[in-house]
């Protein structure tokens, strides 16, 4: 555990699921914002980068961002999906998973860029209510991978 890092610290999120070396979360803070399908796959131990984890562990993480991908386009039917691993603000491990709409006021710029559109509440809502249906889909796709 490194000192004062948000992740060590905290669950980094909303949590959806949690196995021995990392965690899903579903990042509420970007729903606020206007990304309700954003999740991060979060390394439990204090790592800052992909390249620290064995072979075995890269490649265990990868399955659950897999996996997650995969969950968010066949619940969500995004126009995209948006995977980063930037750790520039919080040096710990985690990947950031966010299926993007065409009608998202960023698309198809970054999250992070300046808008492109007005935010579209109704849509927003939409997808925000389908976030237990996800949540459940994410859980059982990640046991079933056994990544657990």
């Amino acid at each position: 555990m490194a000192p004062a890092c948000p992740l060590c610290g905290g669950d980094g999120g909303t949590l959806v699921w949690r196995g021995p070396r990392m965690r899903v979360v579903h990042a509420a803070e970007e729903a606020e914002r206007g990304f309700p399908g954003f999740y991060r796959v979060i390394w439990n131990a204090h790592v800052p980068e992909f390249s620290d984890l064995a072979e075995a562990d890269r490649a265990h993480c990868m399955a659950a961002v897999a996996v997650v991908e995969q969950v968010l386009r066949e619940q969500l039917q995004p126009a995209k999906i948006n995977l980063a691993a930037l750790g520039n603000m919080v040096p710990h491990l985690h990947w950031h998973v966010i299926a993007r709409f065409a009608w998202d006021s960023h698309f198809p710029a970054p999250v992070w860029a300046p808008p492109q559109r007005e935010r579209d509440p109704a849509q927003e809502a939409a997808v925000q209510a389908r976030g237990e249906s996800v949540a459940r889909r994410l859980r059982e796709r990640l046991d079933q991978a056994g990544l657990g």
